[in-house]
This record gives C-alpha cells, structure tokens and sequence, in this order.
C-alpha cells in the first residue's frame, strides 16, 4: 500500500485533556499547521466516559451517581461536558484533529508513521508533542491468577461498558482499590443498578478513608485468585492477619495501579524515568529528544483531568520558542530522584535557568502513609531546600512540593535528591 508523505508544524499525540488544551493553546497563537492525532473513534479522552462532576473547577471528584444522576451540584460540569468544550476549543482555535488515526512507529526524530482511514501516512513535524496519557493495568499485568471468567473490568472498561456503549454488569460486584478512581468505579455500578457488596484494599485502615455508607471496606486484604467459569463466581482473599475468605460476586473491578501508556515513547528512544514510568521532562515538559515534549498523564500516571490540561496549556510555550528557533540551550539538565518511601517526582530533570513547572510546583508520591513528612531537597552536600507539608502524605494521592530551589541548582554538579529524613 503506498504511504502519503507530507509535513506539519506541530504534531501532538493524544486527544485527551492534555493534547487538545495543547492543541488550542498553539493554534490560537498561531504556531502554523497544528495536528492532534487520536486513535479512538471519539477525542475527549478519559472524561469521555466519567459522569461525575467537578471538571473545569480543577476538583473532579467521584460521588454515588443514582441511576439517573448526570452531573452533581458541585460546580464544574461532567466529564463528557468537559470533554466536548475541549475539543471545541481546539477546533474552534484551528486545530486540525483526526480520530481513528494510530501512531504505529517512527521514521525519524520527529516523523511518524501512522494508519487510519485515509490509509498509511508518514508524517514530518517540526516539533512533537506526546499526549498519550495513561492506564489501569489489567488483569493479566497484576498476575492475578484463578480461571479467566468473564465479569472482570478495569475502571476505564466499565466506565465504556455502561456510559458509552449502555451494556449491562452484573448484579453483585467487589471493587479493588480505594483511590478516588475505586469510588468512581462504585458509582459507575449502581449507576448500572449492581448491588457492590465490598471495596478491597491491601492498604492498612486509616482515620482519612473516604468510605460508602453502608458498603464495607475491607482494609489489609489481598485478591489471592479470581474463581468461575463462564461467569466470575467469587474473589478469594488473603487478610493481614492470615485468613483466607472468599466474596462471592458476578462482577470484579480493578481499580487504579496506573501505568503511562509509553509506547510511542519508548519506540522513539525516549529516556524513560524510573520512578514515573513516562518519559523523563524537565519543567517547561521537554523530553531528552529536542523538539519532542510532552504534557499529562503519559508523565505522571494519573492525576486530575484539569491537571493535564493546565500542562497541555503550559507547553505551548516552549514549543512556540522552539518553533521560532530561540527555545532554550538543550544541554541536558540535571535528574532529580527520590528515595524511598517516596515514589516518584514529576518533573524529574531540571531545567535550564531555574524555570518553573506547571502550577509552580512539583507532584509527588508516597508508598505509604506519611504524617506530616518533611521534604529535604539536597545536590551532594549542599542542602537546597526543605519543606513541612501540613497534612499526611498518604499512597494514592499527589503532594507537592514547592519549585523556588531550583535557582540554586548547580547545571553541572550532582543529581538532586528528595528525601524525607528519619523516615
């Protein structure tokens, strides 16, 4: 089949929040040809299918939906609403997008090979942008073992299954996790009219657990093997203190566990971070090829709709400057790692002249609980900064850390180090 060669000015990847807020922010500033390839049918990415509201208010949050609940009267507006204004905006702008269209590979530093409907194309860009955002992992990534019985989602499936496609679940279903996508999950199923007998968590109990009046929460437990065949018949559970019991259930929701969907990233060479996952960026969202960058969750899995769009928005900037050939010098800046219980820190490389991220600040993760934890920032010897948060770092949910140290970055010694002493 014969490929169609042809170039633009901006490439983005990902129609998500991310990608289009991006693809909006250099349209309307007129940085030339602009186009957001999508390989699903329809671009809005995640909200598509999240029916709660709090988006556009920078709060999204998950709530019990009734079977006939749209949004909530929390401000903001749901997730397709938002999804819709997003895309509009980027249209309206004059943004070129194109759904159904996937990246399948690389033929250069900034050439992509791409098929969809209008055949194999290769595209040359004079600046990328990867918008790819991020997964639950399934199943078979957990190594979940038991039979392979029908009735097992991800949050995302499930949201697909019921809000965009109307399928039906089933009647009796466990939700494993309890991070803020685990309560979306719960309401997505008595949207659906399913009765969920238990939420599952392998994490201890705490004071700060948001729980469901009237469905129990089951803390310190392990999914050891899921049971039936056709249908899911029970989840089998291994609790801290050595009992083994079983839920039985027709339905079973895995819930959170997000990996950056990097594989666009990874074939183009990409340096990968450790800790994220995704590719690693410095502040103004550039990765370790120039003239690539990305923004959202392919950074960070996962954090808040509003919060890729806000990254989509930012790296307007830096892909304008290297458009007009005046971006910053690209030698590379220095890693910035954390140690243990912490998790990861996005950005992850420093910049070039002490630049700020997004939002003015740095997002973290915790393995666990942490009350009150004070963050030191340190390059070798030489302290850099230290910060008291005010409340608990707790495994599931962002923290930040303030970005004013990075004036005191030395471009040329060690890396830097986030650590919390004593812990």
């Amino acid at each position: 089949m014969t490929r169609t060669e042809r170039q633009v000015d901006v490439l983005i990847v990902g129609a998500g929040p991310a990608g289009l807020a991006a693809g909006a922010e250099l349209a309307a500033a007129g940085a030339g040809h602009i186009e957001i390839l999508e390989r699903e049918s329809e671009a809005g990415g995640i909200p598509r299918h999240c029916l709660h509201g709090g988006f556009g208010t920078g709060r999204a949050a998950a709530r019990p939906l009734g079977p006939s609940a749209r949004t909530y009267a929390r401000g903001g507006t749901s997730g397709p609403a938002y999804a819709r204004q997003l895309v509009a905006a980027a249209l309206r702008a004059g943004a070129v997008l194109r759904t159904g269209v996937t990246v399948t590979g690389w033929a250069g530093p900034r050439t992509a090979d791409t098929t969809g409907p209008a055949g194999l194309e290769r595209i040359t860009a004079t600046a990328v942008v990867l918008a790819t955002g991020a997964r639950e992992r399934p199943r078979s990534a957990r190594l979940i073992p038991g039979t392979r019985p029908a009735g097992v989602y991800t949050t995302g499936e499930l949201q697909q299954a019921v809000h965009l496609h109307g399928r039906r679940v089933g009647r009796r279903a466990v939700v494993v996790g309890d991070e803020p996508v685990a309560h979306a999950a719960v309401a997505t199923l008595r949207a659906a009219g399913a009765q969920v007998v238990a939420m599952v968590t392998d994490r201890p109990s705490t004071p700060l657990r948001v729980r469901h009046p009237g469905l129990p929460l089951l803390t310190g437990a392990t999914v050891t093997a899921l049971r039936g065949r056709p249908r899911l018949s029970g989840v089998e559970l291994r609790h801290d203190d050595g009992r083994s019991t079983t839920l039985r259930c027709d339905t079973v929701v895995l819930t959170g566990d997000f990996v950056p969907d990097h594989e666009l990233a990874r074939r183009a060479g990409l340096v990968l971070d450790p800790g994220t996952r995704g590719p690693a960026h410095d502040p103004a969202l550039r990765t370790s090829r120039p003239g690539v960058f990305a923004a959202g969750n392919l950074l960070h899995a996962v954090e808040r709709a509003d919060f890729a769009a806000m990254e989509g928005r930012a790296v307007a900037v830096p892909v304008l400057r290297h458009l007009a050939g005046t971006d910053l010098p690209t030698a590379p800046g220095r890693p910035v790692v954390v140690e243990p219980p912490l998790r990861w820190i996005a950005p992850n490389v420093t910049g070039p002249y002490g630049e700020r991220p997004a939002g003015g600040r740095f997002v973290l993760r915790t393995a666990r609980r942490l009350p009150r934890p004070l963050l030191l920032v340190s390059q070798g010897a030489r302290e850099l900064h230290r910060q008291r948060l005010l409340l608990p770092a707790v495994p599931g949910r962002p923290f930040h850390l303030a970005a004013e140290w990075l004036d005191h970055v030395d471009p040329h010694g060690p890396p830097v180090r986030v650590t919390v002493p004593g812990r």
